[in-house]
């Protein structure tokens, strides 16, 4: 009697250790399964908002929250209400990365940004769309998506407003030491550039462009890409007062 009591005793045990381990395992697995999806199903904020075409202030304004540097982060920072550029080293370029507790871009595929904008004199920049962590090999130049020429310097013939190296302007439409507004529109193939309200480039994407080796990536990403601000070289001294974006349908029309 004695033994039927200790067996029942151990099947009791391991009845209930089976049960807690059970327990737990489903525990972990629904934990980790909500995880992922809260991963998978996490969309940026700004979606409900720009579907109904309203904007929205990517900088705060205090702090470089929702920004990530790929490289040399002293290149920016906030200086009296200011997003300040200036290269401490090679190029850097500041990324938009939102609320992403993975630190991942935002990918935008048809959007209108507006960019508030002053440099320097003889300073160079640049706004990079539907591009990616990628960089040039041997170069700190990334690789993938166009870049809005920022640029009052006497070095480079590239002047602001131009796609650089795809649709260039040889003269800059503003003193860009005055506060002066740019606002870049993506839709479908069409990226249109205006400056203080005026266009200054009009380019739409052929089906199959064909770019030199040195400009292969600059081609729109079918899924959208990254907009990262540049810090060019130390001697370049960009302020950036708004940075502000909403998402457009690709049948809208300008």
């Amino acid at each position: 009697m004695l033994r039927n009591s200790v067996l029942m005793q151990g099947n009791l045990f391991m009845a209930v250790t089976l049960f807690a381990v059970l327990g737990a395992t489903h525990y972990f697995a629904e934990s980790e399964l909500q995880s992922t999806d809260s991963k998978r199903e996490r969309k940026p904020e700004i979606d409900a908002d720009q579907k109904t075409g309203e904007w929205l202030e990517l900088f705060n304004g205090k702090d470089l929250t929702g920004w990530k540097a790929n490289r040399k982060p002293d290149s920016f920072r906030v200086e009296d209400g200011l997003l300040r550029a200036q290269a401490a080293g090679g190029s850097s370029h500041l990324f938009y990365v939102g609320d992403s507790p993975e630190g991942e871009y935002f990918k935008f595929k048809d959007f209108e940004l507006e960019i508030v904008a002053r440099c320097e004199p003889e300073s160079n920049s640049g706004v990079f769309f539907h591009t990616d962590w990628k960089q040039k090999e041997n170069s700190s130049a990334l690789y993938s998506g166009y870049e809005v020429q920022l640029n009052n310097g006497k070095q480079d013939p590239r002047k602001t407003g131009g796609l650089y190296a795809i649709a260039d302007l040889d003269e800059s439409p503003v003193d860009e030491t005055q506060w002066f507004t740019l606002n870049l529109l993506v839709q479908g193939k069409r990226i249109t550039v205006k400056i203080d309200g005026k266009t200054v480039v009009d380019y739409t994407e052929a089906e199959k462009p064909q770019r030199p080796k040195e400009r292969e990536g600059r081609l729109l990403k079918p899924e959208g890409g990254a907009i990262a601000l540049q810090a060019h070289d130390p001697k370049s001294v960009f302020y950036f007062k708004s940075v502000k974006i909403r998402t457009l349908d690709s049948a809208d029309q300008q």
